[in-house]
């Protein structure tokens, strides 16, 4: 099956993780726990992307009905591991949350909803957003800071008007991913950011933030050098953009 294929299912979520011990099976859990009331039909794909701790024996009992698991040979970043879950996915809307447990899982009940809200126009990608007014989150003063000017170049590089482009909790029209995700080659972080500024290049611009709550513990970090990689991958998006047009080509 392929995104181009029409959708069988409500929706999908991936589940990307690497190395996050027996807390991606708590994820996967409250997950389906909390789509199983929504009412909607839905699959989870959890994609391993080469992790090395033995988590995916964590998921290794659950439905195959309703929960997926792949595993990458080797690590290659969360943006492949996104990119082999959704193409799998049979979901009207194609969503992904990180499988650390940094964001409650619960949160993506939020997402399908506004999807799904009747009497208003479809939106072409929901995503949740740390710097929303209602969003609540504790992270630290230099991660805040990093966050600002990263979204400080998002806007003036491509005057995306994205409160924050990065936390790992996206919903995606599946027309709007058929045709984004083949002109994408980012495999890592900046995934988040190029899936946006592909999807407003080709004229999907119905964009809606909803608020976050982030548990205190946020374990994953963001070290100077992964910084100086994000940005690196900031300016070989804009490169695309503006100068080479690689987005602008016909869909592979």
């Amino acid at each position: 099956m392929s995104l181009s294929d029409g959708p069988t299912l409500d929706l999908t979520v991936v589940v990307p993780y690497f190395n996050p011990g027996d807390r991606v099976r708590e994820t996967v859990e409250v997950l389906v726990r909390t789509l199983s009331a929504t009412g909607a039909s839905f699959e989870v794909i959890a994609v391993s992307d080469g992790s090395t701790d033995g988590s995916e024996q964590a998921l290794a009992d659950l439905s195959s009905d309703l929960v997926h698991t792949v595993r990458l040979r080797h690590n290659c970043g969360k943006g492949e591991a996104l990119r082999v879950g959704f193409t799998m996915g049979q979901g009207r809307f194609l969503g992904f949350i990180d499988g650390d447990g940094d964001l409650p899982p619960d949160q993506v009940a939020t997402l399908a909803a506004i999807a799904r809200e009747p009497g208003r126009p479809v939106p072409d990608v929901v995503l949740g957003s740390k710097r929303h007014p209602a969003s609540q989150v504790v992270y630290p003063p230099l991660r805040r800071f990093y966050s600002w000017v990263w979204q400080q170049l998002v806007l003036a590089l491509f005057g995306l008007r994205v409160s924050d482009t990065q936390t790992g909790l996206k919903l995606v029209r599946r027309e709007v991913l058929a045709e984004v995700l083949p002109r994408m080659l980012e495999k890592r972080f900046a995934f988040d950011l190029e899936l946006l500024v592909v999807a407003s290049r080709l004229g999907y611009g119905r964009f809606v933030e909803v608020p976050v709550h982030i548990r205190q513990r946020f374990g994953s970090t963001v070290s100077p050098s992964a910084m100086a990689g994000m940005f690196a991958d900031l300016i070989a998006i804009f490169y695309r953009v503006r100068i080479s047009r690689f987005y602008d080509r016909p869909r592979p």
